[in-house]
């Protein structure tokens, strides 16, 4: 009788690792199904083209490094949208310096500004005006001004370009065309489509 325990222990102890680990595999079966699913992240939902906050008759200063006032912007209403971070005025009007403090002024029926006012888009009844200037050389620039249903200013550079009819009154010399891109530090001025212009002899003087 001992004997045959004997032998049964030695068979059960020989199998005894394969069942324990077959009743290990068995419980980390269950483990796994019955634990459950970690979240996945939320995803960050997309930021949008929203305002995040409104301004009234307002009038907005930015100042160079020196404390000059390098462009003021006024209007009835503005909404800023943080997406783009981009301010968009009703009834605007922008008074503009360069470093040398020569004056550049757009107003329209409405306008998309970045962040300075360095860019504008001008949006109906739109108009740019620089004033008259002397140059580095002493030579008078006569006033400048841009009128368009669309207008793109880039106030820094004096670059100002559309892509609808424009009219271009230089001092007392007109241009219309199609399309334009002008180029003031450059001096270049690219008009397009059906170009039509008036020179008035001394009109730059």
């Amino acid at each position: 009788m001992i004997k045959l325990l004997r032998t049964a222990w030695e068979r059960l102890s020989l199998y005894l690792p394969v069942m324990l680990m077959g009743v290990l595999a068995l419980g980390t079966y269950w483990l796994v199904r019955s634990t459950p699913l970690l979240l996945s992240p939320e995803q960050e939902a997309p930021v949008r083209h929203e305002p995040d906050y409104f301004m009234r008759k307002f009038s907005v200063k930015t100042f160079d490094g020196a404390g000059r006032v390098k462009s003021e912007v006024l209007g009835t209403d503005a909404r800023h949208y943080p997406d783009t971070d981009t301010l968009e005025i009703d009834l605007v009007h922008i008074r503009s310096f360069n470093e040398e403090g020569r004056l550049t002024t757009a107003t329209a029926k409405r306008a998309i500004t970045n962040g300075d006012a360095s860019e504008v888009q001008l949006f109906g009844d739109a108009r740019v005006v620089r004033e008259s200037v002397v140059d580095k050389a002493g030579q008078p620039q006569p006033r400048m001004e841009f009128r368009s249903e669309f207008l793109h200013a880039f106030m820094d550079t004096e670059r100002v370009k559309s892509h609808k009819p424009v009219e271009l009154i230089r001092g007392r010399d007109q241009f219309t065309a199609d399309t334009m891109d002008f180029d003031n530090l450059d001096r270049v001025m690219q008009l397009k489509g059906r170009v039509k212009g008036t020179l008035v002899p001394g009109a730059a003087k």
